[in-house]
């Protein structure tokens, strides 16, 4: 088995340098580098990392808790944070809450327990599960993505969510309509109250009452949606328009429509949250906001690296723009 003396004399660099190479420990030229990760390459060399991390104190590995991997959202999300972290000398362990409390508290405490550098959470619900809370407590740095947990100080990666909604929602204004259901994910998550805020904005600015059976729920579930855009087709004077505030709620309204034999725009329009390869190619393509999944998780990377570096500095909040594109659907 290599052993990293054989790594420093296969690329002709010292002990120290190969270290400093593998750990990030210190500026080492591009060149060097290279020669040094050609070298592990060839002799096939694994750095002890638990004699490391006792050593360190680090484990150079990031944890990520989101609510579902299936979700091309959080995909994109995961593989921008993995991108930053690798360039950074940093691995990731990625976890599914799937929208349960109990699993966020699980695996927050598993991450814990592996000692993962830092972490970067998406919140279940606005108020945190008790493993956030105490993490909140422990010293240990994690930034939270794409949604908040009220009454916790930390830095925060966020789409502008309220002015994605009143986007939305002004756009089937102008197209005429008046009567617009909204689809939202889960009660008790700040990003659904956000982009409910914004709906609720640019109705306000119309001159239009909220009417709360046009207030639909879809649990951020491809049947969730499909269930809300049912229960609106029930009304006696259903919407002529429909704000789906997640992507695979929007594909529920879809199939709720194409079953239900509403043709779109002129049956129903459609605006969704969220710009994926699948929106351009549905018939007709689909009106949505899009946000920036990618740089989401790049940006929450490096918020914690630069905690992990000694910054002590307040909690950061940054919100990341989006942008309506008009499509068919409407």
């Amino acid at each position: 088995m290599a052993t990293i003396k054989d790594v420093a004399k296969r690329a002709g660099v010292s002990v120290a340098t190969v270290s400093h190479v593998i750990n990030g420990t210190r500026p080492v030229s591009p060149e060097t580098a290279a020669k040094v990760w050609k070298a592990i390459k060839e002799l096939d060399y694994h750095p002890n990392a638990v004699a490391r991390s006792l050593r360190t104190r680090t484990t150079h590995v990031i944890g990520v808790v989101v609510s579902d991997i299936t979700n091309p959202f959080f995909a994109t999300l995961v593989r921008g944070a993995e991108d930053a972290a690798i360039e950074a000398g940093y691995s990731l362990i990625v976890c599914h809450s799937d929208e349960d409390l109990r699993k966020e508290d699980l695996y927050v405490n598993l991450l814990k327990r592996r000692r993962m550098d830092g972490l970067l959470i998406a919140p279940v619900r606005d108020g945190a599960s008790p493993a956030v809370r105490e993490l909140a407590k422990s010293g240990m740095p994690f930034v939270f993505i794409d949604r908040r947990a009220k009454g916790i100080d930390a830095d925060t990666v966020l789409s502008d969510n309220m002015g994605g909604a009143y986007l939305a929602t002004k756009h089937l204004l102008d197209r005429g309509h008046r009567r617009i259901g909204i689809i939202l994910g889960i009660m008790g998550s700040t990003t659904s109250e956000e982009r409910f805020l914004g709906y609720r904005k640019a109705l306000e600015d119309a001159g239009l009452p909220l009417q709360e059976e046009l207030v639909g729920y879809g649990g951020y579930r491809v049947s969730g949606g499909e269930e809300a855009t049912l229960q609106f087709l029930s009304l006696p004077q259903p919407p002529t328009a429909i704000f789906s505030t997640n992507n695979l709620m929007t594909l529920g309204v879809l199939r709720a429509l194409f079953t239900s034999g509403v043709r779109i725009p002129t049956g129903m329009a459609v605006v969704g949250f969220d710009d994926l390869e699948w929106a351009e190619m549905a018939q007709p393509p689909l009106t949505v906001i899009t946000q920036r999944p990618y740089e989401m998780g790049r940006k929450a990377v490096e918020l914690l690296l630069e905690r992990l570096k000694g910054y002590k500095g307040p909690a950061r909040e940054v919100r990341l723009p989006v942008e309506l594109v008009v499509r068919g659907s409407t």
